[in-house]
């Protein structure tokens, strides 16, 4: 019985407030590309805007997935978050792609990435070559433990100025995933149910 209600518990968790907008493809219209100051936690889809700004990028240069992206320096130093439900003691996988706003120093883009009550995870992008047209998007993993039934992650940058690092294409998902823990469950109630029936039928055997 108490697996039974773990198991009716796991995807209602899970599923209450889903990490969303990873792309960043709902939003305002961002045309070539508009500034979000920091506080800002309607103009783009699950997110709010930290720090000082962030430039949320249409066609000013090519996403990674999409036609939409962040550069984490608007006017200055900024970042995103987004709170989400998780299951506490769960382990979480989030990938994302950085590049870096090819139009200015720092050639080395640099970031903080963090989730709440996790080690945060510092990542960095060098720029030199690319372009607009050819950003050279490179893919990173970060990991963390869900310390309670909500976790804000978040992307800060860690440069000053106005040329950032581009972030996009960010995905989380549970290791391994909510319903595969169901899954483990039933089966372990399965094994301790033929279990018991077996073990009760063996004390039922009368010998002459």
């Amino acid at each position: 019985l108490a697996a039974v209600a773990a198991i009716t518990m796991l995807p209602s968790a899970a599923n209450a407030a889903e990490f969303v907008n990873g792309s960043f493809e709902t939003g305002v219209p961002a045309g070539s590309f508009t500034t979000v100051a920091g506080g800002n936690g309607a103009s783009i889809t699950g997110w709010t805007v930290t720090g000082s700004s962030v430039d949320y990028i249409g066609s000013y240069w090519t996403a990674q997935n999409g036609s939409h992206s962040i550069d984490l320096n608007g006017s200055a130093q900024g970042g995103i978050q987004q709170t989400f439900d998780t299951l506490a003691g769960i382990q979480y996988n989030v990938t994302f792609w950085l590049a870096g706003n090819p139009d200015g120093a720092p050639l080395t883009k640099n970031v903080l990435v963090s989730a709440t009550g996790a080690t945060n995870g510092e990542f960095s992008f060098n720029s030199t070559g690319t372009s607009k047209t050819n950003m050279g998007w490179s893919k990173y993993t970060y990991n963390f433990l869900a310390a309670g039934p909500s976790t804000t992650l978040s992307f800060a940058s860690q440069d000053a100025g106005a040329f950032g690092a581009a972030l996009d294409n960010v995905s989380v998902a549970a290791v391994p995933e909510p319903a595969t823990w169901a899954l483990m469950l039933i089966g372990f109630a399965g094994v301790g149910f033929s279990m018991r029936r077996r073990s009760s039928t063996v004390r039922g055997v009368r010998y002459a």
